[in-house]
């Protein structure tokens, strides 16, 4: 173990709204930072997958079936998990920016499909990227303006996102669209991970994992520009 991972392993951390402001403020530069540069690297990926040999064939593979978007949805679930978890590891730092990338990278694979196809239509993804950086800076803003603390939404995400995946995998195995009532409240429910993780980042953090905390918020960026993104393609249908 390098000394660095032992400063790490032994460090105390503490609540980043109990640190000092010096501190608090490092801590939350720190956690945007990082998101910032896993959308980066988000992005940089996309661009490289989507401009491989053969990516028609990958497109195909991931949804010309049933049971293949279910494998794959599959896989990105086990992944994010292991991922969140490498995360939020105290013992080494090396492993947090692991689980990070390798959340970034599950990521990059699963927006394949929805972002080949919305290149083929006429400024989509512009527009969706736009939109979904102005309303996460919008809800970013009515979190550190007001303060206040959205913890008290965990239950009713926890609900709504598992309700949410059992209408996708009722959708996917009796083959039904699930409509745009549903895009709008998928939405919703990305602009509720949103105001949580935000203020947890403000609330209930600890000074040293900044690295999950930026996970948290890109993994809600990433739902919010996926269903504002299908919101944007039906629109030009």
């Amino acid at each position: 173990m390098s000394f660095s991972d032992q400063a790490y392993r032994s460090q105390k951390w503490q609540l980043a709204a109990d640190a000092g402001v010096d501190e608090r403020a490092d801590f939350i530069t720190k956690t945007y930072l990082h998101l910032l540069g896993a959308i980066g690297l988000f992005a940089a990926l996309e661009v490289i997958l989507l401009n491989m040999q053969g990516i028609e064939s990958l497109v195909q593979l991931m949804t010309g079936s049933r049971i293949g978007w279910i494998v794959v949805l599959g896989l990105f679930m086990v992944v994010s998990w292991i991922a969140e978890n490498w995360a939020r590891s105290a013992v080494s730092s090396t492993m947090q920016y692991l689980g990070l990338g390798l959340f970034v990278v599950a990521e990059a694979i699963i927006f394949v499909p929805i972002l080949y196809f919305a290149s083929t239509y006429e400024n989509v993804i512009p527009t969706a990227g736009i939109a979904t950086i102005g309303l996460f800076a919008t809800l970013t803003a009515v979190v550190f303006v007001t303060r206040k603390d959205f913890s008290w939404m965990r239950k009713f995400l926890m609900f709504g996102a598992l309700a949410a995946m059992g209408l996708i995998a009722c959708a996917i195995f009796f083959q039904f669209a699930l409509g745009p009532i549903f895009t709008y409240a998928m939405i919703a429910l990305a602009c509720g991970y949103i105001l949580y993780h935000t203020s947890n980042v403000l609330h209930h953090y600890r000074i040293g994992q900044h690295v999950a905390a930026s996970l948290a918020l890109f993994a809600s960026v990433a739902l919010l520009f996926w269903y504002i993104l299908m919101l944007v393609m039906s629109s030009r249908d």
